[in-house]
């Protein structure tokens, strides 16, 4: 157990906290939100000691262990990850170590009956059940289980620590983690760098953990379906709830609903009670009444309405110039490094309006993909624009192209054109730069903060075709569901990178899955894919397995292919209208040649694509059939 008394915490004459107490009890999962600089992250600092209270006491049961994956990371090693691992989990190496240490002696030694060779013995046996309460012969096959669930490959957990990039080195670092099994974690922000498979499978596995979580994080599904208790830290108060985020979200509001009636009625007793005292304390015979009116006013508390969330982004996106029907082509797209092949001959297209949610694990070449999109790298292939196509991009790493010595107002300046610079300020307001947040420098601005002033720069021109790579990182909750409204009322073309399923969930209507180096396109939006993908894939190896085998989920995964299904047919039935018209097209009005040549190229691109429509078509009816 672990508990707060009465904590105060004063930063420049400025309480963080003032006598919040807060108890944290064996099996809680707490998820602890707020503004940025609410003290989120200062928190789980004053429970591990790096940081102390200006007052107050904090109490940890003893013998508990801490375990502390902070958003930054500062950590070098030759060692492999794998050892890396095996090392993390101190007090199994050290009992292991004790005990080839004892069986050295036992080996040796012939003073069998003296009291030291007994109390070895004892020693021996002590370390032994220890070991097996920790599990302690399992620890290489858990070591590979934790790296293969967080992402990473068979062949790769021998290679060294400061081989991999920083979002992989943290993968390895909630390993380290959860292999030592310490009776409190401490996660902030720990889904960043991972893709959607990670957090799914970090997800069930912190949903298991049988000690206390204290989490960090901007993923609401994320916090919803780990959580069992939510904190919220606003003003320098604790609002402690026992429910997850989204269920706290209603809690609060009502609260707040309560309070602005609660208000309202006070100001109407307050105004009625101050009319009666201005009636009657002129009155001799009615002063003592007016008084008592006037004690009663001196000992109202008056009622305070929390702050709540308030205060998120405000804008939308300008309404583009409408483009031709095929917003984009891409042909046998390929690309390869030195060291490993990323896609090999990738082919799509993209219909103007469309929304599409490009996924896949980390390394399988989402960005490099929109790379080569939007031109900033070499590939082997063709990438088509559209007619009148216009793009607007945001890279992974937009946030690192910004100027650190340049103002915010400064950096919107210097790349807004013509009528839109009258409403730079404005622009800037609705990313809550208002006022003197517009003069500060971009080197002092927090991660959130250059997320959206990078977002702010895809306002200052109406493009008709967004390509968003990872947008979301270091948004709050708030900020990245105003995103997503503005998002989902933009009526140009989308495609968007991001690990968020509760951001992607509604947003987008196909996914792009990169996988073995190769694209498969989905007629369906993001929640449906992820339910129909892994569990068609579970049922089918295990079907593998064993093929007589059936369960209740047969009659599940049926359905779901059926529905894949029909979504096939009907996009079939659509391609060969399209095609029907273009045919119509080119038999009645063969004058001009160039536009004539265009439409030929169509009619050939629309047959293939119903020709792989077809393909597709037969294997799901071949899936339902077995």
């Amino acid at each position: 157990m672990i508990i707060l008394n009465n904590i105060s915490l004063n930063f420049g004459g400025h309480d963080l906290y003032k006598n919040v107490t807060l108890q944290i009890k064996n099996k809680d999962k707490i998820g602890l939100t707020g503004k940025n600089g609410a003290g989120k992250s200062t928190l789980m600092k004053l429970i591990l000691g790096q940081e102390r209270s200006s007052s107050g006491e904090i109490s940890i049961s003893k013998g508990f262990k801490l375990g502390y994956l902070p958003q930054e990371l500062d950590y070098h090693s030759s060692t492999s990850i794998f050892n890396e691992l095996i090392n993390a989990n101190n007090e199994v190496v050290t009992i292991n170590n004790r005990l080839d240490d004892i069986n050295d002696q036992l080996t040796t030694r012939t003073d069998y009956e003296s009291d030291s060779y007994l109390a070895i013995l004892d020693e021996l046996s002590d370390l032994n059940e220890r070991l097996i309460q920790l599990d302690g012969d399992n620890l290489n096959k858990e070591a590979e289980m934790l790296l293969k669930g967080l992402g990473f490959d068979q062949n790769e957990i021998n290679f060294p620590y400061n081989e991999f990039s920083g979002g992989w080195k943290m993968r390895v670092e909630i390993a380290k983690l959860l292999i030592q099994k310490p009776d409190v974690l401490l996660l902030d922000e720990p889904t960043n760098h991972l893709d959607i498979e990670s957090i799914q499978w970090l997800e069930r596995y912190l949903k298991n953990y049988s000690g206390i979580i204290l989490l960090i994080s901007h993923d609401r599904q994320f916090l919803d379906n780990i959580t069992n208790r939510t904190v919220e830290i606003s003003k320098s108060k604790f609002y402690d709830y026992n429910c997850n985020y989204s269920s706290y979200l209603k809690q609060r509001e009502e609260e707040l609903l309560q309070q602005i009636s609660a208000k309202k009625n006070q100001e109407k007793y307050v105004q009625h009670t101050q009319q009666l005292i201005n009636k009657f304390r002129a009155k001799k015979n009615k002063a003592s009444f007016a008084q008592s009116l006037i004690k009663k006013l001196d000992k109202l508390e008056d009622i305070e309405i929390d702050s709540f969330e308030a205060g998120g982004m405000k804008f939308s996106f300008p309404e583009p110039i409408p483009s031709g029907k095929i917003a984009l082509t891409v042909k046998n797209l390929s690309k390869e490094y030195p060291e490993k092949k990323i896609l090999s001959k990738v082919e799509f297209s993209v219909s103007r309006g469309d929304k599409i949610s490009l996924v896949g694990k980390n390394g399988t070449g989402k960005s490099t993909l929109i790379k080569s999109i939007v031109n900033d790298i070499s590939f082997e292939g063709d990438v088509i624009q559209g007619h009148n196509i216009n793009i607007g991009y945001f890279a992974q790493d937009e946030t690192s192209k910004l100027d650190p010595n340049k103002t915010v107002f400064e950096t919107i300046d210097d790349v807004a054109v013509g009528e839109i610079r009258k409403k730079i300020r404005q622009i800037l307001g609705s990313f809550l730069f208002s006022g003197d947040d517009a003069e500060k420098k971009v080197k002092v601005l927090s991660g959130g903060e250059k997320t959206r002033l990078s977002l702010c720069k895809l306002l200052l021109e109406p493009y008709n075709f967004l390509i968003l790579d990872e947008p979301t990182n270091h948004l709050d909750i708030v900020s990245k569901e105003i995103l997503k409204d503005a998002l989902e009322s933009y009526t140009g073309t989308l495609v968007i990178v991001s690990h968020d399923r509760d951001f992607l969930d509604g947003l987008t209507d196909k996914v792009f899955y990169i996988n073995n180096r190769e694209l498969k396109v989905y007629y369906e939006g993001l929640t449906q894919f992820l339910k129909s993908y892994y569990s068609d894939e579970t049922t089918f190896a295990s079907k593998k397995q064993n093929p007589n085998k059936t369960n209740s989920k047969d009659g599940v995964n049926i359905k779901k292919l059926s529905n894949r299904l029909k979504t096939i047919e009907r996009k079939i039935e659509s391609l060969e209208t399209d095609l029907s018209k273009l045919q119509d097209y080119i038999y009645q009005d063969s004058s001009d040649e160039n536009e004539l040549q265009k439409k030929i190229e169509q009619v050939k691109k629309l047959k293939k694509d119903i020709e792989n429509k077809y393909e597709e078509w037969a294997e799901v009816s071949q899936l339902i059939e077995q």
